[in-house]
């Protein structure tokens, strides 16, 4: 395909990539590590997400791992080695653009958590859209019992997600809950047996939708978060005026009216 040739020679260590009908598949694989995020990881993940933002198939994004883990944190042992501020902050920020991009992608995202997602790892999931839990994840943020915080967005994402005192109860203790107390706080949105189809069936329903106004109510959704309410009202309506120039609009109304399913074309 034309979007992706810029990427046809790519070749990938630590994770597998691929599409299925419309949704990408990121599989992060390090298990000797429990797919911890180092350097080469990192890079190999901002791949990733840039050729799924390329393809015009992919609809959706489903991330896990490969093994017991979904990703069990930041590779520990290059901790160790920062020593100064300057390197530490580098870190946090190399992180933070990963989690960044992941969370800027304008289709649905879902992260399958189907084992471990501990520290870098939970702040990754975090920056997906949606997260589906097996019933044996654990996850957690226990950056403090190492002297460190959080780095990669968890201190942002984490109280926004399920508000301050639960977010610092984490934080603070750096203890692992399991699946259904996440899904009690609103740290996942479903547990199933398994993950992966779990999460890919999540990401079926939405290839349903329009694409246009799948990207639109979320770009509605996170800048609403950072203003206030009559602002956020605003950039709803924008919005809404955007959508309601589409051709999915018209084919989506057109076909509820005529009592049929619609067939959106993203435009």
């Amino acid at each position: 395909m034309s979007d992706q040739e810029p990427f046809d020679d790519i070749t990938f260590e630590h994770l597998h990539y691929e599409v299925d009908d419309g949704v990408a598949v990121i599989t992060v694989d390090r298990q000797d590590a429990l797919n911890a995020l180092n350097d080469e990881v990192l890079t190999e993940l901002a791949i990733a997400f840039e050729m799924a933002e390329a393809d015009l198939e992919v609809r959706a994004l489903v991330i896990t791992g490969a093994g017991r883990a979904f990703v069990a944190g930041a590779d520990i042992a290059a901790l160790q080695r920062l020593g100064d501020t300057f390197a530490g902050r580098e870190a946090s920020l190399a992180g933070q653009d990963l989690t960044n991009t992941l969370a800027a992608l304008p289709i649905p995202t879902i992260a399958a958590i189907n084992g471990f997602a501990l520290g870098g790892g939970l702040e990754l999931a975090l920056a997906a859209d949606l997260r589906v839990a097996a019933p044996g994840a654990r996850l957690g943020l226990p950056e403090v019992g190492l002297g460190l915080i959080p780095g990669y967005g968890g201190t942002q994402r984490l109280p926004r997600l399920i508000g301050q005192g639960r977010a610092l109860d984490l934080i603070f203790t750096g203890r692992h809950v399991d699946a259904e107390e996440a899904l009690a706080m609103g740290l996942v949105n479903r547990v199933v047996d398994d993950a992966l189809e779990g999460a890919k069936e999540l990401a079926r329903l939405t290839l349903r939708k329009a694409p246009i106004a799948l990207g639109l109510a979320k770009e509605a959704v996170v800048r609403g978060l950072d203003v206030t309410l009559n602002q956020g009202l605003e950039i709803e309506a924008d919005l809404f005026g955007m959508a309601a120039t589409t051709e999915d609009m018209q084919e989506g109304t057109r076909a509820f009216l005529e009592k049929r399913d619609p067939e959106f074309s993203g435009q």
